[in-house]
């Protein structure tokens, strides 16, 4: 007996979920008719639902205003886009709508930020938190935003010399957090990130430099763990380190009121997926709570900086199987009309894996099959956690076209991948639209970008 796709999955994955269904064959992302968008703009193609970033951000808003109210807790939350994740103008701007801050990590976001202001989509009271290694142009146009009006500009000490660069370029009181360099896992190859000051140090660094500044007044204290917000040892254990500085830091520095616990709220990576987000904001609250009452401190306001979380869940990539190839017995190879190195290249630098399912003959018979794409690198190719799970897809065939798509895919590849820049085998990046709703809940779809173009690439390259 043969067995329909459909039934596969009915049989091995939670389907339909709150993100797909299946109507008349055919799959559907948010209600959106992924088939009709494929006739309207063809493919290979790349799109963004705003709708989810906003979703997203008031989901977090949810959680925290929830755990705040059960535990207690006194003090405020706020959320904040972490802009590296995507620095699209649609993106910010769809995020913005939220009443939320920002988070930059380098000097080109500041200009960002100068360009967000002259369209009016924020005054001078915009919150922007500045992370990262700050170069002199990283600061002086920190300064220069601050000595303008917007105080609430804070930068975030990465290192020692950025208060002194600070200091001479303000004219006026400005607010600063100090990053702590948080432990890696064990399994990292280094043992202290690279990004921030060490937990020893940051008292005594405080007392020196900080406590009799003219100008500087500390305000937060930052923390962040690469590997994200997981409800490991790990995490609990860097989280309470970062606490007892908190806890030391506000006994002799009573300015200090706000914990920014970073980012890394993971986003749906498989159908089934599981993470308890709320569960995991309670716990998180009620540390911080329980803490600062034991240690006998005011509790902070909580700030986050989510990234991927906000924008992750709203991209997709649709493409075409234009051709299938057998190696052996074994193996098929569906080809893409794309290449997974231009516009997935999370898939093979660091193994990750997204949501793939097949946008139609869903009730058709299936088989086991590996995806490549175009170009002749031998790593331009998807299998689902590779060398591990295998994909299945609607059997190919020559006469009834099988198209698949990539669901959230909305943080970094574009800028990872060199968004309009030169590829791999000069593989063109494909059309960008944007998918909204109107008021009256009907789709709008826009074209943000058209197909790369070979004169576009070959005058990168200068001929």
């Amino acid at each position: 007996m043969k067995i329909k796709y459909s039934e596969l999955i009915d049989q091995t994955l939670y389907f339909p979920t709150e993100e797909f269904n299946v109507s008349e064959n055919m799959l559907q992302f948010h209600d959106i008719p992924l088939m009709e968008v494929i006739e309207q703009f063809g493919t290979p193609l790349k799109f963004n639902y705003l709708p989810k970033i906003s979703t997203n951000i008031q989901r977090a808003k949810a959680w925290f205003k929830e755990a705040f109210e059960i535990n207690d807790y006194k003090k405020s939350y706020r959320y904040c886009y972490c802009t590296k994740s995507s620095h699209f103008a649609f993106v910010l701007e769809e995020a913005l709508k939220n009443d939320i801050s920002l988070e930059t990590s380098s000097a080109y976001d500041i200009d960002i930020v100068r360009s967000l202001y002259e369209k009016g989509k924020f005054d001078k009271t915009v919150e922007v938190i500045c992370n990262g290694f700050k170069t002199d142009d990283y600061l002086a146009k920190i300064s220069d935003l601050i000595n303008k009006g917007f105080h609430n500009i804070t930068p975030i000490l990465d290192n020692y010399r950025e208060l002194d660069k600070l200091t001479e370029s303000i004219d006026s009181t400005f607010n600063i957090g100090i990053r702590i360099a948080s432990e890696e896992e064990p399994k990292f190859e280094f043992y202290t990130s690279r990004l921030g000051i060490g937990y020893k140090d940051i008292i005594p660094y405080y007392s020196q430099k900080i406590a009799d500044h003219p100008n500087a007044r500390l305000k937060m204290l930052h923390f962040f763990i690469n590997t994200g917000i997981k409800d490991t040892a790990y995490y609990w254990n860097e989280l309470y380190k970062c606490l007892r500085v908190y806890a030391r830091l506000k006994k002799i520095a009573p300015e200090v009121d706000s914990l920014n616990i970073g980012g890394g709220f993971p986003i749906k990576t498989s159908l089934n997926f599981d993470y308890d987000y709320q569960y995991m904001v309670n716990e998180i609250v009620s540390q911080i709570k329980k803490f600062c009452e034991e240690e006998g401190v005011e509790e902070p306001n909580i700030y986050t900086e989510f990234g991927s979380f906000t924008v992750g869940e709203s991209g997709g990539h649709l493409y075409k199987i234009i051709s299938q190839k057998r190696q052996n017995d074994r193996e098929k190879w569906n080809m893409i009309d794309s290449s997974f190195m231009t516009t997935l290249p999370d898939t093979w630098a660091i193994s990750r894996k997204f949501i793939m399912l097949p946008l139609n003959r869903w009730e058709d018979t299936y088989e086991r099959v590996f995806l490549g794409g175009l170009t002749c690198d031998s790593d331009d190719y998807y299998n689902s956690e590779q060398h591990t799970n295998a994909i299945y897809l609607p059997t190919f065939s020559d006469t009834k076209p099988l198209y698949i798509g990539f669901f959230n895919t909305g943080a970094y590849q574009e800028t990872i991948g060199g968004y309009g820049g030169v590829h791999h085998c000069l593989m063109p990046q494909p059309k960008h639209i944007l998918i909204d709703k109107d008021e009256e809940g009907n789709f709008v779809y826009t074209v943000f970008r058209e197909e790369q173009k070979p004169d576009d690439v070959l005058k990168l390259l200068g001929y």
